[in-house]
């Protein structure tokens, strides 16, 4: 094939972390351990807060649906990329690549969406607990179904514009995943409408969420200030340090993403802070939410102590006399 413009691109190539052969085991392992551990910690956040009729509250729901989106998020790249360090390719088709930027613009605003929802319930909770009840009412709580059309209509929106670029026949992206920045970066056609969409997209969509994170979080604070008793100014600041971490974490590691992806010299740094925005910082959330929270530590304990009492049980099942000859 000749070098030049081709908009009936086939494939791309993912060039991710290295090319040394001996590295793919260890890189292999590495991430799969942590994709199990991402999956396995939001899983059990999941089930604890549908088997404990106590979690059935507001702030357990967006964290339920926070949950799930992480699953899904982390799912969307590193499957992708257990699966070519396992089949020693680097090959990501043309439809693959475009279906991988929908699902990471989806899933990437409504982890921000979600965060500013329980910034939200947390300054109703710490600044008005008297109207909680009224405020964080059902119908609030619907909007968490508006966030999911935004970061659809989003991702759409970004991805449409893509569909109009075309590309040299020869693509390597310098990521283990498809980014929607890289790829823009790599179009031979002009690129001016797609950075304006993206941008204006990304200030829009993340823009407004991190400002009613500020907001939200500055009224807590002086809320706590105003607070007399050392005691009580304790006990309501560890109510929020779990949502804080988190969204320190995942603001700090998304902007070290699109700050790196912005050089495209600096393809390893992006790659690094790429890894913890979507591997490192959804394996973390379940520790941080459970390890302070008693309300979350209770349910995963009975569920783990039920899960143990079902093992003896399945095995004095299994060696009943009446179910054996049943089976026979």
């Amino acid at each position: 094939m000749e070098p030049g413009n081709d908009t009936r691109i086939s494939e791309f190539l993912l060039l991710g972390f290295s090319d040394g052969p001996e590295l793919q085991p260890l890189l292999f392992g590495l991430f799969f351990s942590m994709y199990l551990i991402t999956v396995f910690g939001n899983l059990l956040i999941l089930l604890a807060g549908s088997s404990d009729s106590r979690l059935h509250t507001p702030m357990y729901f967006f964290l339920a649906n926070m949950s799930f989106v992480d699953i899904c998020f982390t799912s969307t790249t590193v499957l992708k990329m257990l699966w070519n360090i396992q089949t020693q390719s680097k090959v990501i088709t043309y439809e693959d690549c475009i279906t991988q930027v929908n699902f990471f613009i989806i899933f990437s605003g409504l982890d921000i969406c979600l965060l500013a929802i329980m910034a939200y319930d947390r300054f109703v909770a710490i600044c008005h607990p008297l109207q909680y009840t009224v405020i964080m009412n059902p119908q609030l709580c619907r909007q968490v179904l508006v966030s999911w059309i935004t970061s659809v209509l989003h991702s759409l929106l970004q991805t449409s514009t893509v569909l109009w670029l075309s590309f040299c026949t020869v693509v390597e992206i310098p990521h283990f995943f498809c980014e929607l920045n890289q790829m823009i970066q790599l179009a031979c056609s002009d690129t001016f409408l797609n950075n304006v969409v993206m941008y204006f997209a990304a200030i829009l969509v993340g823009g407004g969420p991190f400002v009613g994170i500020l907001y939200s979080y500055s009224k807590i604070v002086s809320s706590i200030r105003g607070i007399s008793s050392a005691q009580r100014k304790y006990k309501t600041f560890s109510t929020y340090a779990s949502h804080l971490s988190v969204v320190s974490l995942v603001f700090c590691t998304s902007l070290g993403v699109y700050l790196s992806s912005a050089a495209t010299q600096s393809s390893h740094s992006s790659a690094t802070a790429s890894v913890m925005y979507m591997v490192v910082t959804p394996m973390l959330n379940p520790f941080i939410y459970s390890l302070r929270n008693k309300d979350i530590k209770g349910p995963l304990k009975r569920f783990s102590a039920m899960a143990v009492r079902k093992g003896p049980i399945v095995l004095q099942l299994n060696n009943f006399p009446g179910l054996q000859a049943s089976k026979s």
